[in-house]
């Protein structure tokens, strides 16, 4: 799949999702009582809860007489009925917990939620501590060191960046400002497809916007424009658009789970691929801000690094460079060979091989299949070192 950046850079059944869409249909059409909204809740449940007489295959007139055979044959027949579920008025009440459940949260987390400029664009960004700590995309921040951040009431301040981790697009601005409340960054290994979620950020500029969906897969690993490979990423159906990147992933608890990142693109027709959003989960947000803010460094990034530089040819992977005392150096590569597997697994370009070592865990031993520049072919074992920062 080919993914784009956007450069401004609990979970409830689908029945009842459908419901609260339904109910809001009828608000938007002027449906004052709750009447109304039940008849229409009444035909959505019939798709899936028959009643009795439909199930049994019944076909009762209006008034519940039955014609006899004569009459049947030489008549013209009474209109039927459709068949439709008497409202009991709890799947309406539901609808409305739900849309009640889901104002709650915005009113609760779109105030951490701020919008963060540079001179190249804008974007996002979640406020993270009570010390002025804003997690957000390293992307967003770009090669800027100084930023204007503007809190959802208005009022902006001065950012200064106090690092960035670019192999996971993470970044953390710092401002001075009384009284802010940080948002509450939950647990993404909890999360499970289906889940429903809120995509909160400054698309386009347009400040404390929302979008919803819900969660489509986990554990993605997507590749970015500028090389990098992401693992850990949530796939979601919540809009993502140029100016989220950096917000806040939340579910109906109020918790943020994941920092929205990149939207996909159709690699046929070009532009967004409406649906298809990603977000770096949070938990790997958080071992990545954590350090930044008591460093400003990466020195345990969890993932596997082999050493090299690469970049494709019409061969396979090159390799471009060598890190000198690394993993695949110590292994006996150089510069000039093809690596053509890894683990087992071929990698016929560079995309492949990152989303593979993105897998492994440093400290894990695995195989390397290289070619020489004179066409020889030889599988190594090397030790992955910790991609740092």
């Amino acid at each position: 799949m080919s993914v784009s950046r956007r450069r401004t850079t609990q979970r409830v059944v689908a029945r009842v999702m459908s419901v609260v869409l339904i109910g809001l249909v009828a608000i938007a059409c002027g449906t004052s009582g709750s009447s109304k909204v039940a008849a229409l809740v009444g035909l959505q449940t019939v798709n899936a809860q028959p009643s009795a007489s439909l199930a049994a295959g019944a076909t009762a007139s209006p008034s519940g007489s039955t014609s006899s055979p004569s009459t049947a044959s030489t008549s013209t027949p009474s209109p039927i009925a459709s068949p439709i579920a008497s409202p009991s008025g709890s799947d309406a009440e539901d609808a409305f917990t739900v849309q009640a459940q889901m104002v709650d949260v915005i009113k609760k987390v779109n105030p951490d939620v701020v919008l963060i400029e540079t001179d190249a664009g804008l974007g996002s960004g979640v406020i993270y501590d009570n010390k002025g700590d804003m997690v957000t995309n390293a992307h967003v921040v770009g090669t800027s060191t100084t930023f204007k951040v503007t809190l959802s009431n208005g009022k902006s301040y001065s950012g200064t960046l106090v690092g960035k981790y670019a192999p996971d697009d993470i970044a953390v601005v710092r401002i001075s400002a009384p009284g802010l409340t940080p948002a509450t960054f939950g647990d993404s290994s909890k999360l499970e497809v289906g889940d429903v979620v809120l995509a909160m950020g400054n698309p386009l500029g347009l400040q404390s916007s929302v979008t919803e969906g819900i969660v489509s897969a986990l554990s993605r690993q997507v590749s970015e424009p500028t090389g990098n490979t992401l693992p850990d990423v949530i796939q979601t159906s919540a809009a993502i658009n140029p100016g989220n990147s950096g917000g806040a992933l939340v579910d109906l608890s109020g918790q943020v789970v994941g920092i929205p990142t990149l939207a996909a693109t159709d690699p046929q027709l070009g532009g967004s691929a409406p649906g298809i959003g990603f977000a770096i989960s949070s938990n790997r947000a958080k071992v990545i801000a954590d350090q930044l803010i008591a460093t400003g460094t990466v020195t345990n990034s969890g993932r596997a690094y082999l050493g090299v530089s690469i970049t494709d040819s019409a061969q396979g992977v090159l390799v471009a460079q060598i890190t000198a005392g690394g993993p695949a150096a110590k292994a006996g590569i150089v510069a000039g060979d093809l690596i053509l597997a890894v683990g087992g697994q071929s990698t016929p370009d560079s995309a492949t091989l990152l989303q593979v070592v993105s897998k492994l865990r440093p400290g894990d031993t695995t195989q390397v299949q290289v070619q020489t520049s004179s066409g020889t072919k030889s599988t190594v074992t090397l030790t992955l070192g910790q991609l740092p920062g």
